[in-house]
């Protein structure tokens, strides 16, 4: 069996989770909350990017390199101005 050390602010605030998550020890915690996040660090993406959508990307990425893109501020203004227009053709929405 491994150790591990901690130092005693972060094991305290361990040892208060495991207690609130009815874990009979720290260790216990510890081991549970690393095996969940080991199982996420395994999955495999690679079959989102699909060639359509790696060129998608690679247009809008050109797009952007060209100038052609909206600031946050153009874009919550342009998103302020759809939403007042749908709710003036949908006043009964709300």
């Amino acid at each position: 069996m491994h150790q591990v050390n901690l130092n005693d602010q972060i094991y305290q605030e361990a040892q208060r989770r495991a207690s609130e998550a009815g874990f009979a020890c720290v260790d216990e915690f510890i081991e549970d909350v690393l095996h969940h996040d080991f199982q996420g660090e395994t999955e495999n993406l690679d079959f989102l990017f699909t060639p359509e959508r790696l060129a998608y990307i690679d247009r809008s990425a050109a797009q952007i390199d060209a100038g052609h893109y909206f600031t946050q501020q153009q874009a919550t203004e342009e998103l302020a101005k759809r939403r007042a227009q749908w709710l003036r053709q949908n006043p009964n929405a709300l």
